[in-house]
């Protein structure tokens, strides 16, 4: 069985303003989730599963969907603040579903094989794919052994401001051991760097894996999530912004090692639009790939 590829298209985009995945910036209108769509069907991904909410159903289908037909297979998923476990409700002023890993629980009951998890805003790059791919095309019947990509922090910088990242540690047979969120991490004189609780600052160096929510699992990552989210609703519940984060699940089960996560390497350049700015330049960047011969100037 081909892996699935399961994108959280779900979230608005308060910096940027707007459904910025609907948001055209390929040469006939393709957005970043196209190109996301591309590099997946051509590194062997079988299936494409949307996460959603339902108040934009209708313009999703017409602007999205449809031009995947006769290419692969699509299912959609929703999301939303209700969609709790058996005994849970939702409280009284919450509007906001709960999270990425509580979207990836919106796909249990469609998806039964290996999948990787995208955020649908995104730009990957071919070579993740690719990675993410090889590595879920051999994970048929296992449990517990997941993997992530890597992203090498220079190649996920914004020209436009600083950036958050989930800056990865490892052990010596290159799983993950550690995700430690730092914030404001920028490129100054030439040197990548944020500054820590102490107010120290930390230098990174070009190579150092971060996590772009880039994720591969199988399905018993789904159980875990069940459970531990019963566990976050009894101590969160009544703070309406608290929110079910995939490296919170996954922290969880590294560091009961209960399973482990793959740390998979990439030379792709992550990019996407964090601030408004950002626009212009992925339209441009996604020119010089076509112009290079990465993509071709109509996508589907």
């Amino acid at each position: 069985m081909k892996p699935i590829l399961f994108v959280l298209a779900a979230g608005m985009g308060s910096r940027y303003g707007g459904l910025k995945q609907l948001d055209g910036v390929g040469p006939n209108g393709e957005t970043i989730m196209d190109y996301s769509i591309f590099d997946a069907i051509r590194s062997g991904f079988g299936r494409v599963v949307f996460v959603i909410r339902k108040d934009f159903e209708q313009d999703f289908r017409e602007k999205i969907i449809g031009k995947y037909e006769n290419h692969i297979p699509v299912e959609t998923v929703f999301q939303s603040p209700d969609k709790l476990p058996e005994g849970f409700s939702c409280p009284e002023g919450r509007t906001k579903p709960w999270g990425t890993n509580h979207a990836v629980l919106m796909g249990k009951g469609v998806i039964n094989g290996p999948f990787a998890v995208i955020n649908a805003d995104d730009f990957y790059g071919r070579d993740s794919f690719g990675v993410i791919g090889r590595e879920l095309s051999g994970a048929r019947g296992k449990a517990n052994d997941y993997c992530m990509v890597g992203f090498r922090v220079g190649n996920t910088l914004s020209e436009s401001g600083s950036v958050a990242r989930g800056v990865c540690g490892t052990d010596d047979g290159g799983y993950l051991a550690s995700v430690v969120e730092r914030t404001a991490i920028e490129r100054i004189d030439g040197k990548i760097q944020f500054v820590d609780g102490d107010g120290r600052i930390v230098i990174l160096d070009e190579n150092t894996p971060v996590s772009m929510n880039m994720w591969g699992f199988t399905p018993d990552y789904f159980d875990y999530s069940e459970e531990y989210f019963k566990d976050f609703l009894r101590k969160n519940a009544d703070n309406l912004k608290s929110e079910y984060f995939i490296p919170l699940m996954v922290n969880e089960l590294v560091t009961k090692n209960i399973a482990r996560v793959k740390v998979l390497d990439t030379t792709s350049k992550w990019f996407g639009v964090t601030y408004a700015a950002d626009r212009q330049g992925v339209v441009d960047k996604i020119r010089a790939l076509i112009d290079a011969g990465e993509y071709p100037e109509k996508l589907f």
